[in-house]
């Protein structure tokens, strides 16, 4: 286990150098960065964004772990280049704020990772994990993932990754559980107005997400 963790550890970062130094897609618009070869016993691939230009993917696994990477662009609903990076309030989640989610899994859990570039500086944002992808109406991402099903919301039975800008507009989080998503349980990721358990919905975007052991 801890080669293959360590094999997914050297392609995450040889892709996130791949892709620049920020992590995220090309500065191009609808572009793609480059990706980065695999590391020894570690298979790649790009799933692809379905119909979205602005979207990179990356996903491997080796030994028992896997890595995903995904990043994206935010624009409205209903915009001439279809994204899976939906902003709903650009107040919050300006067009063209990036997004990057990244996901470690292996049969002891999984940590989950985010970096967001163009907010609104030195703003505090909430950020959950969410059982359904993005669709127009925020609504369609369903509700937090949970571990167990429980009536309240709480860091430890969700994945909450609530971050403060810095000066610039960007942020970061990261959240480690000793447990790992069901299989197509987890799709996407909310970014709420406020910090806690609720909160209005600024955006959202689509990760693909998978169960912890695979590989």
């Amino acid at each position: 286990m801890l080669a293959g963790t360590a094999a997914l550890l050297a392609l995450a970062c040889g892709v996130g150098v791949a892709h620049g130094a920020d992590g995220g897609a090309s500065d191009a618009p609808g572009g793609h960065g480059a990706h980065g070869a695999p590391a020894a016993g570690a298979s790649a691939q790009e799933p692809g964004g379905g119909g979205d230009p602005s979207r990179t993917d990356d996903v491997a696994s080796a030994g028992g772990s896997a890595w995903m990477r995904a990043a994206g662009v935010f624009s409205p609903p209903g915009s001439f280049v279809p994204s899976d990076a939906l902003t709903y309030d650009t107040r919050l989640v300006p067009a063209g704020a990036r997004i990057e989610v990244t996901q470690l899994a292996d049969p002891s859990g999984t940590r989950v990772g985010a970096r967001l570039r163009g907010l609104v500086p030195g703003r505090a944002y909430g950020m959950h994990v969410h059982t359904s992808p993005c669709g127009a109406d925020p609504a369609a991402a369903g509700p937090h993932y949970q571990h167990r099903p429980a009536a309240t919301a709480d860091p430890v039975n969700e994945v909450w990754l609530d971050f403060r800008t810095d000066e610039e507009g960007d942020g970061r989080a990261e959240a480690l559980h000793s447990w790992g998503f069901r299989e197509d349980g987890a799709r996407s990721v909310i970014i709420h107005d406020r910090q806690g358990g609720a909160g209005e919905r600024a955006a959202c975007f689509t990760v693909p997400f998978g169960p912890h052991g695979q590989g």
